[in-house]
């Protein structure tokens, strides 16, 4: 039994945090019935045309755009959502693989062939499945299938070189590794697009064709076309690196070493490459393991590398996915130093500059920055992509990878590089903006300064604008009159009323998950032994006030004046870290006082100490109670687990 310690301090001024945080629990478990309602039809699938069959197997995409509509929903889940979302997000996920194996995308419930990029955009919301119902034999089952494509346990996937340690393709899946960029009959032409054009040329070699515009031309487009099938088509790229995140999952299901050990193989493989390479990864090896093998010998060029489309943004994410992994499994910090040395080398090259003069391949992005600068437009940047013309793509530089790496590491210099990077950047971190991204992230900044005790307020205003988020997201939702059977791939997934950003930081001590095959890496996470589910309890609200490398400070308040809960605390996402010690304070005065009393006795208390040694801390919560913890953690010795506690 985990050791269990009682609240005893009565919450008699709710805080507002607390308050708003319940209130956002209840209206995004609601939420979810207008968006299937008017999205979805009675067996789950999307409401659209078939075209997708026509107008995009042969360019393999639009799989991760079906997922990605709910992933984030069996997160809510587990954050202490409505028992009706985990069945929900079943169904869903069920449901999206029927469909997208109808439309020929999806073969053995996993996608046929595509880059990692978009499958890790897809895949999170398996993870999130499995973490919340590991014991789901169905989970289990898909899980190892999906791994098995890459550890050759397929004989129709041959996806893995276990001589060289390489993914044998830029486009691998459950049909084995996928040559070629498209499957159109050749001559395939890359014909100009104008979502495509902030991207650019993929190669900048290429005769007579200078400029994105020239792509117009039907020639040139068959030009390019030519060389991205050959030089793209076959060999190993570092995007690639996301497929540990695949492997892990099925590592932290059933702990086969299998897994572990193919993890750190392909990991060690990479970054021996890296290192070979003055410590940048090189974006791309052909089969026979040969850095630049179609490219002419060079590092970059490979697809969703260093030149095209966003060079520094996916390969910052592959780098963190696979450093994930690979730390997970192995607990050995050495692994960080793949992101960290990718970041880096790259702050090496930022620049003041004025944002207004930058041509940005992902502006969109940068809506939290840019929104807050003051007159001079001034900003630090820093190259994202680089080509046989040298660095170039200056944009801000993202809060998501630095913090991402500290969340891992909480190493004292990973703090001062992001303390480094907002002294540098020109705009108050503290400044909270009602936006939602793809990735539901950028709200790092003023968390961050919440963390450093120069934002008080940050709860209840990102709280407040989240609210105000889900708010609109269910107005469009309700306006929305669109021709669903004409309306772009990406139409539901802007508009999936669910925002967890907030959540995952103030409850779980985090910030959102790397979007693009991330796993969800966390200080603590809950469950209610009392009805035996993840996830804060029902009226139970939970702020993690404090991050230190051994210590967090988590405040839980229980809102029900009429009954008590119980929450069990575990000791990281996965039960990788151990609780040792508990610190907090125990009421030593009388209440509520005398019957018929005007006012209540003021509250008098004692610091206590409680030895826990365990990854578990149960809390028993009176009615209209609260309590501080200050936990005293060692981080990463434990085997990660999705096991349940029961």
């Amino acid at each position: 039994m985990p050791t269990t310690i009682e609240a005893s301090v009565p919450c008699l001024a709710p805080p507002a945090w607390a308050v708003l945080e319940r209130r956002l629990l209840e209206i995004m478990d609601q939420a979810v019935y207008p968006f299937l309602d008017k999205y979805t039809r009675q067996d789950g699938t999307l409401i659209w045309a078939d075209r997708i069959v026509a107008e995009v197997t042969q360019q393999r995409d639009g799989a991760d755009d079906f997922y990605e509509s709910f992933y984030n929903w069996p997160l809510l889940y587990l954050l202490g959502g409505g028992d009706h979302l985990l069945p929900l997000s079943l169904r869903q996920w069920e449901a999206t693989t029927r469909q997208l194996t109808q439309l020929g995308l999806v073969y053995k419930e996993y996608e046929r062939g595509y880059d990692q990029f978009h499958q890790g955009e897809s895949y999170i919301y398996f993870y999130f499945l499995c973490l919340a119902n590991p014991a789901n034999p169905e989970m289990i089952r898909q899980a190892r299938r999906f791994a098995g494509f890459y550890l050759n346990e397929d004989p129709e996937a041959p996806n893995y070189d276990t001589l060289l340690e390489i993914i044998r393709a830029p486009h691998n899946g459950s049909g084995g590794p996928r040559p070629g960029f498209a499957d159109e009959p050749p001559p395939y032409a890359y014909e100009w697009r104008a979502g495509m054009a902030p991207y650019g040329l993929p190669f900048h070699d290429i005769p007579g064709i200078d400029r994105y515009e020239d792509l117009k031309d039907p020639e040139l487009a068959r030009r390019m076309g030519a060389a991205m099938q050959s030089r793209m088509g076959q060999g190993d790229v570092v995007a690639n690196l996301t497929v540990t995140s695949l492997v892990a999952n099925a590592f932290l299901l059933t702990g086969e070493q299998k897994y572990r050990q193919w993890i750190l193989r392909y990991v060690d493989a990479w970054s021996e490459r890296a290192r070979q390479n003055g410590g940048l990864l090189p974006d791309n090896t052909g089969l026979s393991g040969q850095v630049g093998e179609y490219l002419d010998g060079k590092w970059y060029g490979g697809l969703y590398g260093w030149t095209w489309p966003h060079g520094f943004y996916n390969i910052e994410m592959a780098a963190l996915v696979a450093a994930t992994s690979a730390y997970l499994v192995s607990k050995d910090p050495r692994y960080l130093e793949l992101p960290r040395t990718q970041l880096d080398t790259l702050l090496q090259l930022a620049e003041i500059r004025d944002v207004r003069t930058l041509q940005m391949s992902l502006e969109h992005h940068w809506i939290g920055q840019l929104s807050t600068l003051n007159a001079s437009h001034e900003t630090l940047v820093m190259p994202y992509r680089y080509s046989d013309h040298g660095w170039f793509d200056y944009q801000p530089v993202s809060p998501i990878f630095p913090t991402a790496i500290w969340n891992l590491s909480t190493a004292p210099a990973d703090w001062q590089r992001i303390e480094e990077i907002r002294q540098r950047s020109g705009y108050d971190w503290r400044l909270v903006l009602p936006f939602r991204t793809k990735e539901e992230s950028g709200h790092e900044q003023p968390w961050l300064r919440f963390l450093a005790g120069n934002n008080p307020g940050y709860p209840e205003a990102i709280l407040s604008a989240t609210y105000g988020m889900v708010c609109r997201r269910l107005e469009q939702i309700r306006l929305d009159d669109a021709d669903l059977t004409k309306v772009s791939i990406h139409h539901w997934q802007n508009l999936n009323p669910v925002s967890t950003e907030a959540l995952v930081q103030l409850t779980l001590g985090a910030p959102q998950i790397i979007y693009n095959g991330g796993l969800l890496v966390t200080r603590v996470r809950y469950f209610d032994p009392q009805r035996q589910r993840p996830g804060l309890p029902p009226d139970v609200a939970a702020l993690i006030e404090k991050l230190q490398p051994e210590s967090t400070t988590l405040h839980l308040v229980n809102l029900n004046p009429f009954q008590s809960r119980d929450v069990l605390i575990q000791a990281g996402a996965f039960a990788e870290h151990r609780i040792t010690t508990v610190h907090y304070a125990a009421r030593t005065s009388g209440y509520p006082g005398s019957i018929g009393s005007y006012a209540a006795p003021g509250v008098e208390t004692m610091h206590r100490t409680v030895s826990v040694m365990d990854k578990y801390l149960q809390v028993h919560l009176p009615p209209a109670s609260e309590i501080t913890l200050e936990l005293e953690m060692e981080r990463f010795v434990n085997t990660p687990t999705y096991d349940l506690p029961w």
